[in-house]
């Protein structure tokens, strides 16, 4: 059993797709998002979404972060978790503007002060008007805010997002075929709306980065920080603090816990470019979140092997996760995005201008793979040291 399983968490969420079978799959069933008839406006021309995610995990590392140093601004990128892990999903289908957003924050108010909230709201509104002037207009209509110390030890940081989209305007992944390349966006370094070098971690597998990077100093100092029935050989078993340094980072200020910590980039500007300009050319798009690189799979349209065999080199913070934890690559591709964060298909002569338009925005892009035909659906990843194949 993994060290995830082991934590009580599921890179695969067999159980929750077990729970959800027999739910209506929606319009077009290998879209990355639930799509259904517009029940708001009656328009046949129109679909409804309606999307919910959060920040996971991570806010329990804000947490320790927070009580460590005092730094309170933490919060903000929380809030940008929470925001960006249900907006670059519904941007996968093709939807980046008029999109209403409400948060569910749910504390335990004896260790999550007001001044807590206030962060994450300010910091949700705040990343809100930046997102406004790349014109992806996103209106907070607010959410709840309830105080719930019996149900969470600190605080879980929610959010869910609709919108009402035209239905000739979707990606539904339905346009993915053999021939098509992946062009693959990087999820680390500083994209031009950045203000900080990113890590490139996302909001994926923070159970396991954090248990597997820090020390038992945490479990011994902040119980209220990690399930107590757990068994303590998997319990912060690292050996870093979060203020420890990393040499070698490209970000000379970088820690242990800023790199943790890197708010989820978002790929909203550079996807209203190509949606609006080149949505024809997209056949599908793919959020590399839970289940990391190998989510795709969920979504191939048939049978397919999808083969990729020159992924970005894996950021710093992967390799001290795997450093600390001992896991292997099979489990670390299919936990992390490993530095690759969206995927988008299309037409081998359209690579070209997907990459270009990433480049626009400081973010590094390539053709990391290809689909092929195949009797299964199957997918191979190729690293330096191996090929792992899933299917």
């Amino acid at each position: 059993m993994s060290l995830y399983s082991k934590r009580g968490v599921s890179a695969q969420k067999e159980e929750v797709h077990a729970a959800v079978k027999n739910l209506d799959q929606g319009l077009f069933p290998h879209a990355f998002c639930k799509i259904y008839p517009d029940f708001l406006g009656g328009d046949d021309d129109f679909v409804n979404i309606m999307h919910a995610d959060g920040a996971g995990t991570k806010s329990i590392l804000a947490y320790l972060y927070w009580k460590e140093t005092g730094d309170i601004s933490v919060w903000k990128g929380i809030a940008q978790d929470a925001i960006v892990m249900n907006l670059d999903d519904l941007l996968c289908v093709g939807v980046y503007d008029n999109i209403v957003f409400n948060s569910t924050i749910d504390r335990n108010k004896h260790l999550i002060p007001g001044a807590v909230l206030e962060q994450v709201i300010n910091g949700s509104q705040e990343l809100f008007d930046q997102l406004k002037g790349f014109g992806v207009n996103i209106h907070y209509l607010g959410g709840e805010t309830a105080d719930v110390g019996d149900v969470v030890r600190s605080i879980a940081v929610n959010g869910t997002m609709t919108s009402r989209w035209p239905k000739n305007k979707i990606i539904s992944n339905d346009k993915i075929q053999a021939g098509d390349v992946i062009v693959g966006f990087s999820s680390a370094g500083q994209a031009s709306y950045e203000t900080t070098y990113n890590s490139g971690i996302g909001s994926n597998g923070l159970t396991s980065a954090r248990h597997d990077v820090l020390s038992k100093y945490y479990a011994e100092n902040f119980t209220e920080s990690f399930d107590n029935g757990l068994d303590d050989q998997v319990v912060y078993i690292g050996k870093h603090r979060l203020q420890d340094t990393v040499p070698g980072s490209p970000d000379p200020d970088s820690s242990i816990g800023k790199l943790l910590l890197s708010p989820t980039r978002t790929f909203a500007p550079v996807l209203k470019l190509l949606l609006e300009q080149h949505f024809n050319k997209i056949h599908g798009l793919i959020h590399c979140s839970g289940g990391g690189q190998t989510k795709c799979m969920k979504y191939l349209p048939g049978n397919f092997r999808i083969v990729k065999d020159n992924l970005f080199e894996v950021p710093e913070i992967f390799n001290i996760i795997k450093e600390n934890s001992g896991s292997n690559n099979r489990e670390m591709y299919e936990v992390f995005n490993m530095g690759c964060r969206l995927e988008i298909y299309c037409d081998p002569d359209d690579a070209a201008t997907m990459i270009e338009a990433a480049t626009r925005f400081g973010i590094a892009a390539q053709v990391i793979g290809r689909v092929e035909a195949h009797d299964k659906k199957e997918l191979l990843i190729s690293t330096k040291e191996e090929d792992i194949v899933y299917g």
